[in-house]
């Protein structure tokens, strides 16, 4: 019985190791140079060596192939346990994306219309009120909406809704004040509470950052018939290999959980437990789309990688290439700036680059993109058939410049 078992943990090792070189290219063989990707490696253990992150991963695939793939530093300094390349990061605002591929399935399945109004399926967003002002005795003066709210709205960020955590207007304090984030609402008692507050502005005049993708989460549960990390489970992470992917970490893969860092006020950083910790130990009652999940490295390449592939991965198809470009174009009205300025768009759950020259760094036309709150960053060229992703665990209260600068270590590597 003992012989059985280590021929079979045998097989499957060389069964691991040989997906890992079908993945794993030299560089040159997609035009890449290994000596300057040598200048990623250095740049970025120049952070962990001055003590301005604990530790990282990095990774880098051209043409369906990944050439850089490394770790770097500590994943829980206080354990002294060195990052490894299966640890599994808190993804936060990552999470984003992988809800905009759902709910996209189903619109591929005919569930909707991008131009659906929202409370078609969500009643609660039927009538919905708009701020306008506040009145002397705090009261919020509101006016109806011009037309109502549609999915497109809640996929580009101009829903009217706002986030409630990064904003003090009167409807993101209403939102705090009225005990908005229960940690112990679901997903369906999250969305019918939010209807119940005003709009921060007209449905489709403005690109506020919002719980917009949360609501889409709840969209996907109406729209499917299943929980929110039941449909991810089922449509996206079997599918795509994603076994370290989740709303929560699995008790047999805590060791794997990289710690939360954030600033202690001393120039050094300290495990963070303020208000943006997720412990994500134990399933939660709320099922975030827009921030909930965790991954690791590689797990999340693949999801990214399918997109780059046109929506398939190693014969698994989620979506067809007519989709991923919808996704991917700008979906802001005119006149309607988006998270940085005119050259940077908005898509379907993505951000867009439409100006290069204003990046400040190389890159092109059509890349998409997102990140998360702990500086975890991704993103797709398909140009130049490249994904990039950087993984770590840091809350910073000002941006670090980690995708300006992995943009330019990953461009300068790339020689035709």
């Amino acid at each position: 019985m003992r012989l059985v078992s280590l021929l079979v943990l045998s097989v499957l090792l060389n069964l691991s190791l040989l997906v890992h070189a079908q993945e794993t290219v030299a560089p040159e063989t997609v035009d890449m140079s290994s000596e300057r990707l040598k200048r990623l490696e250095q740049h970025f253990q120049g952070y962990v060596d001055r003590g301005i992150l604990p530790g990282l991963t990095t990774l880098v695939a051209r043409k369906g192939s990944i050439v850089h793939f490394q770790t770097y530093g500590q994943m829980n300094r206080e354990a002294n346990k060195d990052m490894e390349e299966d640890a599994i990061f808190r993804l936060y605002s990552m999470t984003k994306p992988i809800t905009g591929v759902a709910l996209m399935m189903l619109y591929e399945e005919g569930k909707f219309k991008l131009t659906d109004p929202v409370g078609m399926y969500l009643p609660e967003y039927k009538n919905m009120q708009v701020y306008k002002s506040t009145a002397d005795d705090g009261t919020l003066i509101t006016e109806p909406t011009k037309r109502p709210m549609t999915v497109q709205d809640l996929m580009r960020h101009t829903s009217g809704l706002t986030y409630g955590v990064f904003g003090n207007t009167p409807v993101d304090v209403a939102y705090r004040e009225g005990g908005l984030f229960d940690p112990s609402k679901n997903l369906e008692q999250l969305s019918q509470e939010l209807a119940k507050f005003p709009l921060l502005y007209q449905p489709g005049e403005r690109w506020v950052y919002s719980l917009s993708v949360d609501i889409q989460g709840r969209l996907i549960e109406v729209l499917s018939g299943k929980t929110l990390d039941v449909f991810f489970e089922d449509h996206i992470f079997k599918p795509l290999g994603m076994k370290d992917t989740a709303f929560y970490v699995a008790k047999d893969k805590h060791d794997r959980f990289v710690e939360l860092y954030g600033i202690d006020g001393k120039g050094g950083m300290a495990p963070y437990r303020g208000d943006f910790y997720l412990q994500q130990h134990e399933k939660p009652a709320f099922l975030s789309g827009g921030g909930g999940l965790v991954s690791s490295t590689m797990d999340y390449w693949r999801f990214a990688q399918m997109l780059g592939n046109g929506g398939e991965l190693n014969g698994v198809r989620l979506l067809s290439p007519k989709t991923i470009e919808l996704m991917t174009l700008d979906h802001l009205p005119d006149g309607v700036k988006g998270m940085r300025d005119d050259a940077q768009g908005f898509g379907l759950d993505f951000l867009v680059v439409k100006d290069v020259t204003t990046l400040g760094t190389s890159g092109s036309v059509g890349e998409y993109n997102w990140g998360g709150l702990a500086n975890t960053i991704f993103w797709i060229d398909p140009e130049e058939e490249v994904v990039a992703i950087l993984m770590t665990n840091v809350v910073y209260q000002g941006d670090l410049p980690l995708r300006e600068e992995m943009r330019q270590m990953v461009y300068q590597s790339i020689i035709e």
